[in-house]
């Protein structure tokens, strides 16, 4: 909301009552996890499969959602009646979830290639089985195969294993406010010029202390949307009445509570291989010893872009297009919402998470 916002309240009462929640530090928002089962637990990650909804007929193959580093994966599942899995669930389509777990100093030498050949491979592997063994797949089908989704770091992670290795049973491939061309993010062009003078600084201080403390990433997401940041007080009096926006909030609170470190070898090759030299834009990266190519990618690609999104903006997001080249259908969804209000801002449910589920529903 503009600090100029002329918005006052309109249903005083309802203000009056959810303030004096807030003042006593009782709870607006529902943030019970949507129910779900332990699947697999490895040294690399937790999968958990969502529980089907009663009486709704499960339909479609499995959804594999995969997070970035240091953001909690709560992300999916950000509060009741606001949540991707509660809405892919209700649709009745099986939903699956990665979880790394906190990262702490043991991670400090796993990098990208650790996710994208080890964690992401695995969890797919589990998940047909599971689905398999669950009959959670359409009738007819043997082998079910996976819709990979991942949001921001994740959704690069989706795509760089959808490209490494083509024999996985993935489906679809898509990316939600990942940026592949770094020299569209406004933030980080103007950090540019630090980033040549103080670059051997940083290097440094990531490998002594093994990554980067939860309080520096969950500072960056501050950074990011620092207007909103700045003008929270005065959005929470404008809509004391509105107890649903509190209720995001809060929500959104806990989530950034709840950041985790970078591990310091991946750091490393996001600042340096990425951020300095801007990698990612030309489609492909070295990996394992070996080139990732994004041109090799044979399986439908998904991008959703947020609008308002400074970490992602369209233009940074909307470039892996031009590098999947040789991706039998794409799609551009360009929908209202931040970096994270694009996942799951309380306009996704009426427009990402439909466009979402076209999209698979179109690759079952």
């Amino acid at each position: 909301m503009s600090l100029l916002s002329p918005r006052v309240p309109r249903d005083l009462r309802a203000a009056a009552g959810n303030l004096n929640d807030k003042v006593r530090r009782r709870r607006i928002a529902d943030l019970r996890a949507t129910p779900r089962t332990l699947v697999k637990v490895t040294a690399h990650a937790s999968l958990y499969r969502y529980d089907p909804v009663p009486g709704v007929e499960q339909h479609g193959q499995p959804l594999l959602l995969v997070p970035p580093l240091a953001a909690p994966a709560l992300a999916f599942d950000l509060r009741r009646d606001n949540s991707v899995v509660e809405y892919f669930v209700h649709e009745g389509r099986p939903v699956y979830l990665i979880d790394y777990g906190p990262v702490s100093f043991e991670h400090k030498d796993q990098g990208i290639e650790h996710w994208v050949d080890t964690v992401i491979p695995t969890a797919i592997g589990h998940v047909v089985e599971d689905a398999a063994s669950e009959r959670r797949s359409p009738s007819g089908v043997d082998a079910p195969g996976v819709h990979l989704t991942g949001w921001s770091l994740g959704g690069i992670f989706t795509i760089l294993a959808t490209a490494a290795d083509p024999s996985l049973p993935i489906l679809s491939a898509t990316a939600v406010a990942s940026p592949f061309d770094l020299r569209q993010v406004p933030l980080l062009a103007l950090a540019r010029p630090v980033n040549v003078v103080a670059g051997p600084l940083v290097g440094a201080a990531y490998r002594s202390i093994g990554g980067v403390p939860a309080t520096l990433t969950r500072l960056g997401f501050q950074i990011s949307a620092l207007d909103r940041y700045l003008t929270k007080p005065l959005s929470m009096l404008a809509r004391a009445d509105d107890r649903d926006f509190l209720a995001q909030l809060e929500a959104v609170d806990r989530f950034m509570d709840n950041m985790y470190a970078y591990p310091g070898r991946t750091f490393g090759q996001l600042y340096h291989v990425v951020m300095r030299s801007n990698e990612f834009a030309s489609g492909t990266m070295a990996l394992g010893g070996r080139v990732v190519d994004l041109a090799d990618i044979d399986k439908p690609v998904l991008v959703v872009a947020g609008l308002d999104d400074t970490l992602a903006p369209l233009p940074a997001v909307e470039h892996l297009l031009e590098l999947v080249t040789n991706a039998p259908d794409t799609q551009l969804v360009q929908a209202p919402g931040g970096h994270l209000g694009v996942l799951t801002g309380r306009a996704a449910q009426r427009t990402s998470w439909p466009a979402m589920e076209g999209f698979y529903a179109r690759h079952d």
